[in-house]
C-alpha cells in the first residue's frame, strides 16, 4: 500500500510521542513498585485484594494509558495529512485529439466524408470522458494548427471540433503528433494521452514519426492511433496523365507509434466502426489511482478512542485515577 504523508515533520513528531509515551510508561511502572514496597499499607492492601484482581486492574490501566497515547499519535498523524491511492478514485487525464485534415479526408467512402465522420466521432469521445479530464485539439496537414488548448469545458471543445475543415496539402504526422505531445504535457500531475487519427502516409514535416515517438517517450505520453481506411481502394482523383490517385493508409507507422508509446492501434473501415472506437476508447485508457487524503479517518478514530477512554475512566465500570 503506497501510503504518502504530505507534512512528514508531523509524522516524526508522532513517532517521538510514541517513544516518549513508552519511556513514560516504563518510568511510572518502576516508581509504582518502589512506592508499593515503601508504603507497606498499600502493599498489604494489594495483597488483600488478590493477585488476579490486581493483574486485571493493571492490564486495564495499561490499556487506557496506551489508548491515550494513541489518541495523541493519531491526531499528529492527521496533521501529517496521510494520502492513499484509492482504487475507486481515479485521476483525470490530459488528452489531446490530433486530427488529420489533409485533402484525403474529403474522401466520401465515409458519409458524408471522412473528416465529417471523424468530427462526429470526436464529439462522441468527448461525451464519454470524465468531468475532470482536460482535452485539447490539434489539426495537421502540411502544417499544424492548435484548434483548442487543454480545457475541461466539453461544450467549448465540441464547437471547436465543428469548426475544423480540410486543407489542401500533404500529411505531416510527425509534426501533428509533436504539437499534441507538447500540448498534453503543458499541465502537470495528470496522465498524458494523445489520440492520433490519420488516413494517410507521413510525407512531409520537420518531425518524422520516429522523432515524435522519441518525444512521447521523453514526456511519458501514451498514444492511441486510429487509422481511417476502407475495405476497398478509394480513389481521390487523377494525375496529369489520367492515372488514379488512391488514399493510402500507413498502418505500419501508426501501429509503430502506438506500440512504442504503450498505446493501442485501431483500424476503422467505415463511420460506424469509427464511432465505436471513439465511444469505447475512454474505457480502454488505464487511469492512474488518485491520492486521497485520509486524515479525517485518523481524526475520527482518535475521537472514537477518546470516547472509549472517557467511558473507561468515568463510566459505569470506571477506573478511579
Amino acid at each position: 500500500m503506497d501510503l504518502r504523508f504530505i507534512h512528514q515533520n508531523w509524522l516524526f513528531v508522532a513517532i517521538l510521542v510514541l517513544i516518549l509515551g513508552y519511556i513514560l510508561y516504563r518510568y511510572i511502572e518502576k516508581n509504582k513498585k518502589k512506592t508499593a514496597i515503601k508504603f507497606s499499607s498499600i502493599y498489604f492492601l494489594k495483597k488483600a485484594a488478590g493477585t488476579k484482581h490486581i493483574k486485571k486492574m493493571k492490564r486495564r490501566y495499561d490499556l487506557i494509558f496506551f489508548m491515550e497515547i494513541f489518541v495523541v499519535v493519531l491526531l499528529l498523524i492527521s496533521l501529517a495529512d496521510p494520502h492513499l491511492p484509492l482504487k475507486q478514485t481515479k485521476k483525470g487525464i490530459n488528452l489531446v485529439l490530433v486530427m488529420d485534415t489533409s485533402g484525403s479526408m474529403n474522401a466520401q467512402d465515409y458519409k458524408p466524408n471522412r473528416l465529417e465522420s471523424a468530427k462526429k466521432a470526436g464529439s462522441i469521445l468527448l461525451e464519454h470522458l470524465k468531468e475532470e479530464d482536460n482535452v485539447g485539439i490539434v489539426s495537421f496537414s502540411s502544417g499544424t494548427r492548435t484548434v483548442c488548448y487543454l480545457t475541461p469545458l466539453k461544450s467549448k471543445l465540441t464547437e471547436k471540433i465543428n469548426s475544423i475543415s480540410t486543407s489542401e496539402g500533404q500529411t505531416a504526422i510527425g509534426d501533428g503528433l509533436a504539437l499534441g505531445i507538447e500540448m498534453v504535457s503543458s499541465i502537470p500531475n495528470k496522465k498524458r494521452v494523445v489520440v492520433l487519427m490519420s488516413d494517410g502516409v507521413s510525407n512531409t514535416g520537420i518531425f518524422s514519426p520516429k522523432d515524435a515517438v522519441a518525444l512521447a517517450k521523453k514526456y511519458n505520453v501514451q498514444v492511441y492511433a486510429i487509422g481511417l481506411g476502407s475495405d476497398e481502394p478509394v480513389i481521390l482523383g487523377y494525375d496529369w496523365f489520367g492515372r488514379p490517385q488512391y488514399a493510402d493508409l500507413d498502418e505500419t507507422t501508426l501501429l509503430y507509434i502506438a506500440e512504442q508509446t504503450g498505446g493501442t492501434y485501431y483500424k476503422s473501415v467505415d463511420g460506424k466502426t469509427l464511432n465505436d472506437i471513439y465511444e469505447n476508447l475512454p474505457e480502454n485508457i488505464e487511469r492512474e489511482k488518485e491520492d486521497v487524503s485520509v486524515k479525517n479517518w485518523a481524526i475520527g478514530l482518535a475521537i472514537l478512542l477518546l470516547i472509549i477512554v472517557l467511558y473507561a475512566r468515568y463510566g459505569k465500570k470506571r477506573i478511579l485515577v
